[in-house]
């Protein structure tokens, strides 16, 4: 079993959909998700691949590989959340079976044996006035305060292609370290695929930092475009 210690108090969180982009209500703030905020600042080249990968295989296919994957992952964080906390989750559906065998992988192969201490599984956190957002993990992962999230991919990535992951683990980093005064450095991403081909991904110093660095410049991007400013009751217009 890996040690618990339940350190800090997080909050409990109502997700809602604004405009169609989610947002988190906590404390009676409105904040933008961090996927909201990185959906809406995607580089002009990134939404052009997307949008030939959409054209070559269809509106209509692409959204059911989108819906797919997005159940899969939802399912196999489930199982590894009860991994976890010894309480354990069965599916038996073919999807969920596939799922059961991705988080098994990422279980032994990411977390046994590496992750020491748990503060927080599937937890919200927050920066006030500005975002919030979900993470999978929190706690001592091979000797190191880190944010750690699990992913299932359809195919392997390289390491240049999940920028945006290591923003998400930044902007986590960056708002637990302001609010719970920790000292988060470094963030890992358990990555699995349906033909269990697993991968690691650890960011840490000084590359964790640009990283926090360029997650503030997405999140000022992101309030500039929209013509925001923040404050204790989230995101307002500015007058």
């Amino acid at each position: 079993m890996i040690k618990w210690n339940k350190k800090f108090d997080y909050p409990p969180s109502i997700r809602s959909l604004i405009n169609d982009e989610r947002h988190y209500d906590i404390n009676r703030a409105k904040l933008p998700s961090v996927t909201t905020i990185l959906q809406a600042t995607q580089s002009e080249e990134k939404k052009a691949i997307l949008a030939k990968w959409k054209q070559n295989v269809g509106e209509i296919k692409a959204d059911q590989i989108r819906d797919t994957a997005a159940a899969r992952g939802t399912v196999m964080h489930r199982i590894i959340e009860g991994y976890l906390t010894d309480q354990g989750h069965a599916d038996l559906s073919d999807m969920g079976q596939l799922a059961g065998q991705m988080a098994q992988k990422v279980y032994k192969e990411g977390l046994k044996g590496s992750m020491e201490e748990i503060w927080g599984s599937e937890i919200t956190l927050y920066y006030p006035g500005l975002y919030a957002g979900a993470t999978d993990l929190v706690g001592i992962y091979e000797g190191r305060e880190s944010i750690i999230d699990f992913k299932q991919s359809n195919k392997p990535k390289r390491r240049e292609w999940i920028e945006d992951y290591f923003m998400q683990l930044a902007a986590y980093a960056t708002a637990h370290n302001y609010v719970y005064d920790t000292k988060i450095q470094s963030g890992v991403i358990l990555m699995c695929t349906p033909n269990m081909y697993f991968q690691k991904f650890v960011v840490s110093d000084s590359e964790f930092q640009g990283y926090m660095w360029k997650w503030l410049k997405r999140v000022d991007e992101f309030c500039n475009r929209n013509g925001l400013h923040g404050n204790q009751g989230g995101l307002q217009k500015s007058e």
